[in-house]
């Protein structure tokens, strides 16, 4: 079962080959390594074409904006799950996508996620925040629940069947794209309960006015879809992500 992982990257010259390496130290041999570049002005270009040789696609041309650019990745994917690693992020040890896979095969999901480290920007063995995501139940969005994005995998065929991201949203439309494809559609969704990428602290949404507009998008996502949201989801959801500050993994794998 071939594997296809995207890569949007902008300026990332710092960060992106540490990307690239946990991609290419997998010991999962069917990996399609789908990178797209908006145009990098510093020397992004030049890390990457040192891995040429191990980049299936690379697609370097300004876009208009992240989820742009992912759904360019996704349409040039020829595998069967796709999942996204962007240049500040790396996976948690080499046996993850291996492990993914296992999981999607025996249990016949149509998506699957894990949990998440957010490190620190410099020193990624300082853990910063912990998102635990846990089990998804029905209705569970509703209430403030959110998968951690980075460690989503999918199968490609919900993408063609459901559509790609919506590129209205600036800020939430993964949120919208998995409560679409879940909450919506009810594709079978499973949970590792474990650690599957580590992420550097920072993000678009993590500013103010980040956060502002993601939540304004959140209330968009179930309107368009056509579904209730809970007049607690905007207590919940804080609660819950002030506390991955105070609980750590039982034990972390170290990249």
């Amino acid at each position: 079962m071939k594997v296809s992982i995207i890569t949007v990257c902008l300026n990332s010259s710092e960060t992106i080959e540490n990307t690239i390496k946990s991609i290419l130290s997998q010991d999962y041999n069917d990996i399609e390594y789908i990178v797209i570049d908006g145009g990098s002005q510093d020397s992004t270009l030049e890390v990457l074409a040192r891995y040429e040789n191990q980049i299936t696609k690379l697609v370097s041309e300004p876009d208009k904006g992240i989820y742009n650019a992912m759904n360019k990745g996704i349409k040039l994917t020829t595998g069967h799950i796709v999942g996204f690693l962007n240049a500040d992020d790396f996976y948690a040890s080499e046996t993850i996508i291996s492990q993914v896979v296992t999981s999607i095969q025996q249990n016949n999901y149509g998506a699957l996620y894990g949990d998440i480290l957010y490190v620190d920007q410099t020193d990624i063995n300082k853990v910063v925040r912990y998102w635990q995501a846990g089990k998804y139940t029905k209705g569970a969005f509703r209430s403030g629940w959110v998968i951690p994005h980075p460690t989503f995998f999918c199968k490609k065929r919900f993408f063609e069947e459901f559509g790609y991201f919506n590129e209205d949203f600036q800020v939430a439309a993964d949120f919208e794209l998995m409560l679409r494809f879940i909450e919506k559609h009810q594709i079978k969704v499973g949970y590792m309960p474990q650690v599957l990428v580590k992420m550097r602290r920072g993000g678009k949404a993590n500013v103010l006015r980040g956060i502002i507009r993601g939540n304004k998008e959140i209330i968009r996502s179930f309107r368009l879809n056509n579904l209730n949201i809970s007049p607690l989801f905007f207590i919940h959801k804080p609660i819950i992500k002030i506390r991955q500050f105070f609980i750590r993994p039982g034990k972390s794998e170290e990249f």
